[in-house]
């Protein structure tokens, strides 16, 4: 089950790939906080892959992207290395996935996140959501939607 469309999003303060905090409140204007199941697996490879392959249209959009796993940031900063990856990838190791759940994208059966997207005003309202079942990336076409959609409100 998701964050619906105009809850408030919980804050985070997570390690990114470099090891370097971020934190929720810090990203100016709009965010698209996007939470994916693990690093190096082939579905998520592919999805990150099209994020970065498509970061105008986050630019474009006035958002910063964010991309939030359970991985380890030693695995992260491998896997952004590996396959050219400029935005911050999230460390949600410990305790394991706390902001994953906080955000109600975090699969417990498994200990995974659940392929679930957000996009947040400024004031880290929800204002669309993008989703996909486990084993399928998001289609970028729904990015480019969500974020039109919304872009009069970021």
């Amino acid at each position: 089950m998701a964050l619906e469309v105009g809850s408030v999003a919980p804050g985070f303060s997570l390690a990114n790939q470099f090891g370097e905090t971020v934190e929720s409140g810090s990203l100016v204007g709009g965010s698209v906080v996007v939470f994916f199941p693990f690093a190096f697996s082939r579905v998520c490879t592919d999805e990150l892959g099209q994020l970065r392959d498509n970061l105008d249209l986050f630019d474009a959009a006035g958002v910063t992207l964010v991309a939030v796993s359970v991985d380890h940031k030693y695995t992260l900063r491998a896997f952004a290395d590996a396959n050219d990856i400029s935005f911050d990838l999230l460390a949600d190791f410990w305790p394991h996935g706390a902001v994953t759940g906080a955000y109600d994208a975090f699969d417990s059966e498994h200990g995974y996140a659940d392929r679930v997207s957000y996009v947040l005003d400024g004031s880290g309202t929800v204002r669309a959501v993008v989703s996909s079942s486990h084993g399928q990336g998001r289609p970028m076409t729904g990015y480019a939607r969500a974020l039109s959609s919304v872009e009069a409100a970021l």
